[in-house]
């Protein structure tokens, strides 16, 4: 669990220190948080939906999910003010890091025909967001307990300033960037 934590203070820090030639180790990108969202537009004919969500998201992560609600009504949508639409994960510490030593070692080679992760995911002030279609990939998820196969967002929070060190701290944290 904490193999990735110190994986980092000893060799990523220090190679990103020479990489960027850094004057203070306060300017090292370090991962701030993962933020897992589940969007339920579903939710608003059936309120299992959102349950069902929940807890695969607590089995996935480790962690209690939140219910999102809907901020305005939506006439298009049939969506009020207040309803359920979504489940979010914030995870920080020594889960950010076992969750993401789960994501990048597990889950994604797991997907079919995975290739590596898109590199232009990027926002443009050192965060990354990526994708993925189905919960199934994460081994904590039986095949038979799911009701529907659900995607999820998945949003890697950094503190660096731009891409290009956030993308050097995440290759050196062992995510599958496409080539």
């Amino acid at each position: 669990m904490a193999r990735l934590k110190e994986y980092y203070q000893k060799d990523v820090a220090p190679a990103l220190m020479k990489k960027f030639s850094y004057k203070s180790v306060m300017q090292i990108p370090k991962l701030d948080k993962i933020v897992i969202n589940v969007g339920a537009g579903e939710a608003k004919e059936n309120a299992k939906v959102i349950d069902a969500i929940t807890a695969d998201l607590a089995t996935i992560t480790g962690q209690k999910p939140v219910i999102c609600k809907a901020k305005k009504s939506v006439a298009n949508f049939k969506l009020r003010e207040g309803m359920n639409i979504g489940v979010k994960v914030t995870l920080r510490g020594d889960r950010m890091y076992e969750f993401l030593d789960r994501l990048f070692n597990v889950a994604l080679p797991r997907v079919r025909d995975f290739r590596g992760i898109s590199a232009n995911s990027f926002d443009g002030r050192g965060n990354y967001n990526m994708g993925v279609k189905e919960q199934l990939i994460f081994p904590e998820i039986e095949y038979d307990k799911i009701d529907k196969v659900r995607g999820m967002d998945i949003c890697f929070v950094t503190t660096a300033n731009t891409d290009e060190e956030s993308r050097e701290l995440l290759t050196l944290m062992g995510a599958p960037f496409a080539k």
